[in-house]
């Protein structure tokens, strides 16, 4: 058997002044290979965990005067058999105060590197939480 390749990605819990979460949803994909995630991506080289996870949630929601609440805590994942691959996930509080919107279209636009990644953000009661894919509700339990 191959080995598993380690992938280090932080996580964004973003929560609204009502205690709502912020789910996002990939436009392109069916839902049952997807689901309902949380925005989040791959920690560059010398990026600290808590600045990916700032930068992926502006990223994937375009909304850009986020702040960070703290760590949550750190988790494994094996994505197997999607891909050989572990990620050692770093998972932070963020908060969105303010009015927003309850639902809009967003797209993550990979630096120019590849085709813009088409999104639909909408928020979701905490209690419903469970209801996130490929292990983005481990912490959830956590929130504040």
């Amino acid at each position: 058997m191959a080995s598993k390749t380690i992938v280090f990605k932080a996580l964004a819990y973003i929560l609204n002044d009502v205690g709502e979460l912020l789910v996002i949803r990939h436009v392109d994909h069916p839902w049952t290979e997807v689901g309902l995630q949380v925005p989040g991506g791959t920690i560059r080289f010398g990026e600290k965990p808590s600045a990916a996870a700032l930068r992926e949630a502006m990223e994937e929601t375009n909304l850009h005067d986020l702040q960070m609440v703290g760590l949550i805590g750190r988790t494994t994942y094996d994505v197997s058999p999607l891909r050989a691959e572990v990620q050692r996930r770093y998972f932070f509080q963020l908060a969105a105060p303010g009015a927003r919107p309850r639902d809009w279209n967003s797209s993550e636009e990979h630096d120019g590197l590849r085709p813009p990644t088409r999104l639909r953000c909408l928020w979701i009661p905490l209690r419903n939480a469970h209801v996130l894919a490929a292990g983005h509700g481990a912490l959830i339990h956590k929130l504040q």
